[in-house]
């Protein structure tokens, strides 16, 4: 069964139920696995606005969240190191949310692509 890992503009979208992202994840959740990076919980969670917490999250504890390992970190600050030395400044939570999908073998949702310039990483623009 595919595992989806979403990044947090995908769960962005989905919260303010932007219709595409809506039908993609449905139509994903048939077939195979919705997850995040607890990162990226903590990104939602930051933003939550007072009346959106029950929605938020109901979404958030309908995935299957990925904890921060030390191969993931491990793999995170090998993916900075390697996109400053061509001169692309990566964020440190893209670099983990990369990390987590490359590690657990995860395709990562997103609709920032140029956010995530390394090879190992199987990304899906829903």
């Amino acid at each position: 069964m595919i595992e989806y890992l979403l990044d947090s503009d995908v769960l962005i979208w989905q919260l303010h139920d932007q219709e595409e992202t809506v039908e993609s994840l449905a139509r994903l959740s048939k077939k195979g696995i919705l997850a995040c990076s607890v990162v990226s919980i903590v990104e939602i969670q930051a933003g939550v606005r007072r009346g959106e917490e029950k929605k938020t999250n109901a979404l958030l504890d309908s995935l299957k969240a990925y904890d921060v390992t030390s191969a993931i970190a491990n793999l995170a600050g090998k993916f900075i190191r390697d996109c400053r030395a061509k001169g692309i400044t990566l964020d440190f939570v893209d670099s983990i949310v990369a990390a987590t999908a490359v590690i657990h073998g995860l395709t990562l949702l997103t609709y920032n692509v140029k956010e995530y310039p390394m090879p190992e990483v199987t990304l899906y623009y829903p």
